[in-house]
């Protein structure tokens, strides 16, 4: 997805922050989960979208100890910029790609990643 580069953000940093957006107030746990990402990872990708102005931080009155997260008007406008390049490029990955085969694959590289993070 190399037609996200001119807009200073990678696959990785678009799907956590699309999730973020798709859900505002996620944890950090919870993003992880549903960007399909390690706990690490999804840390320092939420560290350079904040650093980037794209998201920010409240403190969970729930517990004190995790945050929520939100979408900037910035990262909202990005968003709104680069979601047909992303709808675009999904759709000429999986072209010629059975429905049925894709779930197979995407719940098979869920299953790898869920043992890689039990390790």
């Amino acid at each position: 997805m190399s037609k996200l580069k001119p807009f200073d953000i990678t696959p990785e940093q678009w799907s956590v922050l699309n999730q973020i957006a798709l859900s505002e107030g996620l944890n950090q746990k919870e993003v992880a989960t549903r960007a399909d990402k390690d706990q690490p990872t999804t840390t320092r990708i939420l560290d350079l979208l904040a650093k980037k102005g794209l998201i920010w931080r409240e403190v969970s009155p729930q517990d004190r100890r995790a945050f929520l997260l939100h979408v900037t008007e910035a990262g909202e406008d990005l968003l709104a910029i680069t979601t047909p390049i992303e709808h675009e490029c999904s759709h000429q990955i999986s072209e010629g790609i059975d429905p049925s085969e894709l779930k197979i694959f995407k719940d098979i590289l869920s299953r790898m990643n869920a043992n890689l993070e039990a390790k």
